[in-house]
């Protein structure tokens, strides 16, 4: 247990939450297989949900009171906690996909970003330069992660990379506020926070067993969000695009390892000099 309150995870345990890591990886890839237009965002969760009970787990969305669902699909204008249902996705619409599995106690927790391909290519292609630096401030987190004293140097991390990318393209991007990354292990949501801006507070000390899932949540306009009417979907208040990106980590005692990925980041964090370590 930390100072600050939360459990931190033994090696033995990140090892068993590498499985639930691995449930949600593969849920995501069910889809990621599937997207297309004409096909509904149901079809992708139930594809999600066979995935994942192929794996030997089952939907920790599920767990959550008053959600019966096995992933959050959010279109468009939607940043998070989309429902599935018979929306059917047009060519060049924007999909985040959040999903989570359980196997036994410990949890998984991920999010990606699709381009349905087809549509108006420059409204596509404006939509795919939104996921990629999403996904890119992803990254630029976990490695944050990787060499940070402090956890909250992930948030700093993020948000120094999204104004430079605002500098590059001159454009504006929004990082949510309002919705932030977390603690996962026995539960999907633990604390502590994990921000994807700065704040003056340092957070917890960044240790061995250390397990949070890092989110970055970012529209093509304004931060500002709404609750539509279902009470779960939240919208960009001013109908820009949003995207989504998530993985689960671990800090262990030979560094870290990102468990919702199959390769464990490496690919990804090469850029960043990094080599995440697999635990066995």
């Amino acid at each position: 247990m930390s100072r600050h309150g939360f459990e931190l995870k033994t090696n033995e345990q990140i090892i068993l939450m590498r499985q639930a890591g691995l449930a949600t990886a593969a849920g995501l890839d069910a889809i990621r297989k599937l997207i297309r237009a004409g096909i509904t965002t149901l079809e992708l969760d139930k594809a999600a949900d066979d995935a994942i009970r192929a794996h030997g787990g089952h939907s920790n969305f599920q767990l959550v009171e008053g959600y019966k669902h096995t992933i959050c699909a959010s279109v468009n204008d939607e940043v998070v906690h989309g429902i599935p249902g018979n929306r059917v996705l047009q060519p060049g619409d924007i999909v985040s996909i959040d999903c989570g599995a359980e196997i036994g106690e410990w949890n998984g927790d991920s999010a990606v970003t699709f381009i349905v391909p087809g549509g108006d290519p420059e409204v596509a292609a404006k939509r795919q330069l939104l996921s990629d630096i999403t996904e890119q401030s992803l990254w630029v987190g976990i490695a944050a992660l990787a060499k940070a004293e402090h956890l909250n140097e992930v948030g700093r991390a993020i948000e120094a990379y999204v104004e430079s990318q605002e500098i590059e393209h001159r454009a504006k991007f929004g990082i949510l506020e309002e919705y932030v990354g977390h603690g996962i292990g026995r539960s999907m949501h633990e604390d502590p926070p994990v921000y994807n801006y700065g704040v003056r507070d340092k957070g917890p000390k960044v240790v061995p067993g250390l397990c949070v899932a890092i989110e970055p949540m970012i529209t093509s306009g304004s931060a500002k969000t709404k609750i539509l009417a279902d009470g779960w979907t939240v919208s960009a208040k001013d109908g820009s695009d949003a995207s989504h990106w998530e993985h689960s980590v671990a800090v262990h005692d030979k560094g870290i390892w990102v468990l919702t990925e199959p390769d464990g980041g490496v690919a990804k964090l090469e850029q960043f000099g990094i080599t995440p370590v697999a635990l066995s």
